[in-house]
C-alpha cells in the first residue's frame, strides 16, 4: 500500500489555508493545519475535524515546529491591510522567522516547501501587467513595508535555503483572491463592498474608483498552489498566480450591487498611503509551466461569495 502523504499547512484555518486543507483531503492525503488564530477561525475548518486524516494544531510559525511531514505550505501570514498593520513588528516576524522556522523543519526532514507569496513584491509597479522579472516599487519604510518587505525577505530566504541546501522550493505570488471564508472585516475590497451592500451601508470607494485590480476566485487559486506543487523538483519559481481580468474598483462596485440588489450609495474618500494604482499579473510563466489559467469569471465567483456573507451576517 501506498502510504498517504502527510502534509503541512500553516495559516490552514484562514481564508486560503481552510479551502488547500480541504483540497488536499479530498485528494487522498494526511493534512496537519497549523494556526494561531490571528487571523484564521477554527469555523472555517470545523467541517474538516471529523475527518480521521485532519489533524489540528494551535501554534505560532515564529517558534519553530518539530513534527514530521512529507510536504509543507507556508500561508501563515495576516494578508490585508487592516490585519497586518495592526502589528507590524510581528508581521515581519511572521514573515521572516517564519520563514526560517518552516526552511529548518523543510532542511531536518528533507520535505518539499511551498510559500505564499504575494503581489505586494512589486510594491506600486511601473511595469504593467506585472511578470515575474519585475524587480518591483517597493517603499521600504512605509506603512505596508511589514508586509511587502517581510514577502521579500521570505523569498530571498527561500532561494538561499535552496541554493545553500539544495532545498525543494515553490513560490508563488498571489494576486487578488476572493471567495467564500474571507474575513468579513479584513479591509479588502471584495468582503468590504459585500459586506456594506448587504447591509444597506453606503460603499467607500477610495480614490475616484479608476484604480485597477485582478480578482482570482479561490478555487482557480488552489488549483495552481497543487500544481506548482507538482513540478518537476527543478522549476521552483516565483510564479505569479491571479486572473489577468483586470477590473476598475467602479467596476466591481456595480457588479456587487447588481447582484446583492442593493440600493448602497457610493461614497469616494482618499486613497491610503502607497495604494497600487494598478495590480496585474502576467501569467504567461504559469500557463506555460502549470498548464494553469483562472476558469471562473468575476461574476460567477461573486454569486457563491455573496452567498456564504449573506448567510454570515445572518447568523450574527
Amino acid at each position: 500500500m501506498q502510504r498517504k502523504k502527510r502534509i503541512l499547512v500553516t495559516g490552514g484555518a484562514g481564508f486560503l489555508g481552510s479551502h488547500l486543507c480541504e483540497r488536499l483531503l479530498v485528494e487522498g492525503n494526511e493534512v496537519i493545519c497549523v494556526d494561531n488564530y490571528f487571523t484564521g477561525a477554527k469555523q472555517n475548518i470545523v467541517h474538516l475535524v471529523d475527518n480521521p486524516y485532519f489533524e489540528l494544531l494551535r501554534h505560532d510559525v515564529t517558534f519553530p515546529l518539530y513534527i514530521e511531514v512529507d510536504e509543507i505550505y507556508n500561508l501563515a501570514c495576516p494578508a490585508s491591510p487592516i490585519h497586518y498593520q495592526f502589528d507590524p513588528v510581528q508581521t515581519t516576524k511572521t514573515s521572516v522567522h517564519g520563514a526560517i522556522n518552516m526552511l529548518g523543519l523543510a532542511k531536518r526532514v528533507k520535505a518539499k516547501i511551498f510559500q505564499a507569496s504575494t503581489s505586494e513584491v512589486y510594491g506600486d509597479p511601473q511595469i504593467h501587467p506585472q511578470p515575474e522579472s519585475y524587480w518591483g516599487h517597493v517603499n521600504p519604510n512605509g506603512i505596508r513595508s511589514c508586509y511587502d518587505e517581510g514577502k521579500r525577505c521570505a523569498e530571498t530566504l527561500f532561494f538561499d535555503y535552496r541554493r545553500q541546501h539544495n532545498l525543494r522550493i515553490k513560490v508563488a505570488r498571489i494576486f487578488n483572491t476572493y471567495g467564500p471564508r474571507m474575513h468579513p472585516n479584513d479591509g479588502r475590497v471584495v468582503s468590504n463592498f459585500i459586506v456594506q451592500a448587504l447591509l444597506g451601508e453606503p460603499i467607500t470607494i477610495y480614490g475616484d474608483g479608476s484604480q485597477t485590480r485582478s480578482f482570482c476566485y479561490v478555487d482557480d487559486l488552489i488549483e495552481a498552489f497543487i500544481r506548482l506543487m507538482a513540478t518537476e523538483d527543478d522549476f521552483t519559481g516565483p510564479v505569479n498566480t491571479g486572473n489577468p481580468g483586470e477590473f476598475t474598483i467602479l467596476q466591481l462596485a456595480e457588479n456587487v450591487l447588481e447582484l446583492t440588489g442593493s440600493k448602497s450609495e457610493l461614497i469616494f474618500k482618499p486613497l491610503p498611503q502607497d495604494d497600487p494604482k494598478q495590480r496585474c499579473p502576467d501569467i504567461t510563466l504559469a500557463k506555460a509551466k502549470l498548464g494553469w489559467e483562472p476558469k471562473i469569471s468575476l461574476r460567477e465567483g461573486l454569486v457563491p461569495t455573496i452567498a456564504y456573507f449573506d448567510d454570515f451576517l445572518r447568523k450574527q
